[in-house]
């Protein structure tokens, strides 16, 4: 692990999940949030020793249902408590500066970033799940 450096990209969208990048640009690990408890969300975001942990910025929609925008709300309060709480390095970063930067600016079709993630990563199966993560974690790893 010597001078390994880890990046965290975190989609806190209820279908998201979370992805470490290495310093080399590998895909070190990432899960999506599906099944996962809170006490999981916690244990797996501290499993690395991160230089910097990127949660992307986001808002509830205007047509979203009230239930969905209060889950989503919740969850992530959880992950940016999560972060607060073990002091971990963190930035915040809006969908279309990290989408542009990594080239697959999405216009609502997800499959765009499932293509790039999968792209970058072709030894690992992405999914839609943490596609996103996935380039968020890079795009952490490009900024340092």
């Amino acid at each position: 692990m010597g001078d390994m450096k880890y990046f965290l990209g975190i989609d806190p969208g209820v279908s998201g999940g979370l992805a470490i990048v290495n310093s080399l640009g590998e895909l070190s690990d990432a899960v999506g949030f599906k099944n996962l408890t809170e006490t999981d969300i916690n244990d797996w975001m501290l499993a690395y020793p991160y230089s910097l942990a990127l949660l992307e910025k986001v808002h509830s929609m205007p047509k979203q249902g009230v239930k969905s925008t209060f889950t989503f709300g919740q969850s992530y309060g959880l992950l940016r408590g999560v972060l607060v709480a073990n002091n971990l390095k963190r930035e915040f970063v809006t969908p279309q500066v990290w989408q542009k930067a990594l080239g697959c600016m999405t216009k609502g079709d997800k499959n765009v970033t499932k293509a790039k993630a999968q792209e970058l990563f072709p030894n690992r199966k992405i999914t839609h799940a943490i596609a996103d993560a996935c380039l968020i974690a890079e795009y952490a790893r490009r900024l340092k």
